[in-house]
């Protein structure tokens, strides 16, 4: 295997154990991928987190096959959410990595098919002014990664009604951070709304606050 393949293996597992240990998902639920050349890496179907080693990732194709005889080790399938992973993705040049993951406070919003408005400024980390919910469709089906795809027009972050959120990243690290934020912020939101709706900002705040973030690299994270 080579290194920088192994390198992104292990820093799939890493994240998807960190992932349950910071409590944004629990159990076997929620998955992960990064792309690597022809496809990408995802998380197999049912294993354990604290149990999973590099050699149990699957590699895959953008139609779920195997790219190679070694890249179902064990009999492991790729998540059921294989599809999604891929076609977000393929249609995402610029990230490499999806989170997706049945975190508590994200997932009780999306339940109620609601998204976060620009009730704080760090929304702002996901892309835009908002943080839609996509509408529900069955897990692991086409019709849910389409509605997906739309709801991350434009965004890094978007949550799945009854269903928990996803999120996009350079790197696998960067995708976890984001939703550990996304689910942060659902927290606030649902605190905020026991005394009503609260006020949101104006576009044009959410603009000034995007480019100062970007002036600054806001959240980039800075080598050891």
């Amino acid at each position: 295997m080579a290194s920088p393949e192994l390198e992104l293996r292990q820093a799939l597992v890493l994240a998807a154990r960190r992932m349950n240990s910071a409590g944004i998902n629990q159990g076997t639920s929620g998955n992960l991928s990064a792309r690597i050349p022809g496809g990408l890496l995802i998380t197999p179907s049912g294993t354990p987190y604290e149990r999973m080693e590099p050699a149990d990732l699957c590699a895959i194709d953008v139609h779920g096959q195997p790219l190679d005889a070694v890249s179902r080790p064990q009999g492991l399938r790729p998540s059921s959410e294989w599809r999604l992973h891929a076609d977000l993705l393929r249609s995402r040049p610029e990230l490499n990595a999806v989170v997706h993951c049945h975190s508590i406070q994200a997932t009780a919003l999306a339940c109620h098919g609601r998204g976060l408005p620009p009730f704080h400024y760090m929304v702002v980390m996901a892309g835009g002014p908002d943080i839609r919910c996509a509408p529900y469709a069955t897990f692991g089906s086409q019709q849910l990664s389409d509605l997906a795809l739309q709801a991350l027009s434009g965004r890094r972050a978007c949550l799945l009604a009854q269903h928990g959120q996803v999120t996009l990243g350079g790197t696998p690290e960067q995708a976890l951070g984001l939703a550990i934020e996304v689910e942060t912020l659902a927290h606030m939101y649902l605190q905020a709304l026991q005394l009503g709706e609260p006020p949101q900002l104006s576009g044009e705040e959410m603009d000034r606050v995007a480019h100062t973030m970007a002036a600054l690299h806001y959240g980039e994270q800075r080598p050891a």
